[in-house]
């Protein structure tokens, strides 16, 4: 499975892929970061960060996009920015007909380093070692995305087995009814 990971921002959005099985060695295909002017218009910043995610997709051609969840910030500014980025993220996969999967800063966290409370140097430190980096992706963005894959990959097998056990519950109760 080959995942485009987005840790969406505005100023900057961290996009890494990571393609690979859970159970398997990972493989890193590329990582990097989109910028925006801090200073331009809103839907500018927009525009950069659909092209920049649209040229990795092209690049990449990646089966799976996840993107990080926005959760409630204590800045609200932040918050908007970082949900407007995420849902050009959003837009850009299901344009193409890729699903996207949103996962949560703390289920990021908890699947790659075993905690959901980790910090942005043990996240980046645990990145490196599964992807055998020689150094963690710089800036942390740049590291959290490809955390964002990699937790998609090894979260999406039990996620589907889930789905088809409450799709088959779905369809023998509603042949009992």
């Amino acid at each position: 499975m080959r995942v485009l990971g987005v840790d969406p921002g505005l100023t900057r959005c961290g996009i890494g892929v990571v393609e690979g099985v859970a159970g398997r060695p990972l493989t890193m295909l590329g990582v990097g970061v989109v910028r925006t002017p801090a200073d331009a218009e809103i839907g500018d910043r927009l525009v950069v960060v659909e092209r920049g995610i649209e040229e990795w997709l092209d690049t990449h051609r990646p089966e799976m996009v996840a993107v990080e969840r926005v959760f409630s910030q204590h800045n609200v500014r932040t918050v908007m920015g970082t949900a407007q980025a995420s849902a050009v993220a959003m837009l850009c996969a299901a344009r193409r007909g890729l699903p996207v999967a949103l996962h949560t800063p703390s289920e990021v966290k908890a699947a790659v380093t075993g905690s959901g409370r980790a910090d942005k140097a043990q996240v980046g430190a645990m990145v490196t070692r599964l992807l055998r980096l020689d150094a963690p992706p710089k800036p942390a963005d740049a590291a959290d995305a490809l955390a964002l894959a990699i937790c998609h990959i090894w979260r999406a097998p039990a996620q589907n087995r889930l789905q088809r056990a409450v799709a088959a519950h779905h369809a023998t109760k509603g042949r009992t009814a």
